[in-house]
């Protein structure tokens, strides 16, 4: 039986492909959980069929993937739908952390309209990242495999609108839905609301876990990171998007930061190396402000400018959407 792996992250993909469980996986790499989100016209090019002359600003499901299969594919230029037409099964495996879910619930949106593809797609539960592992372990474990029913595609429809929805409103409803189907959804949800700026502080959960972790000690830019085995524990934006929140609370008119040197974190940064290793080895200290964040006794929003895409919201100074953390509440502008 010819089995197809969907998955939603680089690392996730090389492990599954090492433990030679299916005749080929797919990794999506797109981000939903930072910057602005892509048109819904753009996001359905990514999918479908690619024209013979594609514009040179297209992106398609096919770029930058290798394997046998895959390599037929790209000469024809298949669509990702008619690709799974050949497979007898789809897995979809996803790592709990939002932005997988979020591919996920846009994935599983899109299988919406080919029921064909949707009959033999079966969802993969993980309860830790997959990459996180070596192939030998899922090749030793057992896991649940669960067809796709009209639920999972429901509750996934009402994710993807909400979160694509010009305010938080829609995707805090979420809360009070049946959201079970997809076991990792309602965690998603929360963690995404506590990326809000917080009522009392105007700065997310991650952004304060790097204050508390830098007032604890951890005095260099990458101590503060997310990661396996490391000190922060928050998983909801990875590499880069961690470096753009230091950035923010380092490179601004009132900084909460003090002693990041060189800057922006971005790829030229990472590969010029004179810059990067002092980037690597400044020494942070929490400024004034910064210690008042940390107290709950200022707000970062009252001395810097903001501006950011939470999903579908703009946030700015004045459309600042927040998060109370106490009563687990939505507070509007």
């Amino acid at each position: 039986m010819k089995r197809l792996i969907l998955t939603f992250d680089d690392s996730a993909a090389g492990a599954l492909r090492g433990a030679g469980l299916a005749d080929c996986v797919v990794p999506f790499g797109l981000c939903f959980v930072w910057g602005r989100l892509r048109p819904a016209n753009e996001l359905k090019t990514f999918l479908s069929p690619r024209a013979a002359k594609p514009a040179a600003a297209d992106f398609h499901w096919l770029d930058n993937l290798n394997g046998a299969h895959l390599e037929e594919a790209r000469k024809r230029g298949a669509g990702l739908i008619e690709f799974c037409e050949r497979f007898e099964t789809v897995e979809l495996w996803a790592d709990p952390e939002p932005n997988a879910q979020l591919q996920l619930v846009w994935l599983l949106d899109q299988l919406r309209l080919h029921a064909d593809v949707a009959s033999k797609t079966v969802l993969v539960r993980t309860d830790t990242r997959i990459g996180d592992h070596p192939p030998t372990d899922w090749v030793e474990q057992r896991f649940t495999a669960v067809p796709v029913r009209n639920d999972h595609l429901e509750a996934a429809c009402a994710a993807w609108s909400s979160w694509r929805a010009p305010t938080p409103v829609a995707w805090f409803g979420l809360l009070a839905r049946n959201l079970t189907a997809l076991p990792q959804l309602r965690n998603t949800v929360i963690a995404l609301l506590e990326e809000l700026p917080a009522r009392a502080t105007g700065l997310g959960t991650t952004e304060m876990r790097m204050l508390e972790l830098l007032a604890a000690g951890h005095v260099h830019p990458y101590d503060l990171f997310p990661g396996h085995q490391r000190p922060n524990d928050r998983r909801t934006f990875g590499f880069w998007e961690v470096g753009e929140l230091l950035d923010g609370m380092a490179h601004c008119p009132a900084p909460a930061i003090a002693g990041l040197d060189e800057g922006p974190f971005d790829e030229e940064l990472r590969d010029a190396r004179e810059r990067h290793d002092r980037y690597r080895n400044s020494t942070l200290s929490l400024t004034g402000l910064g210690k008042a964040i940390l107290a709950q006794t200022d707000d970062f929003s009252r001395h810097n400018p903001v501006h950011r895409w939470w999903g579908g919201t703009e946030l700015n100074n004045d459309s600042l959407w927040r998060w109370d953390p106490r009563q687990r509440v939505l507070v509007a502008p």
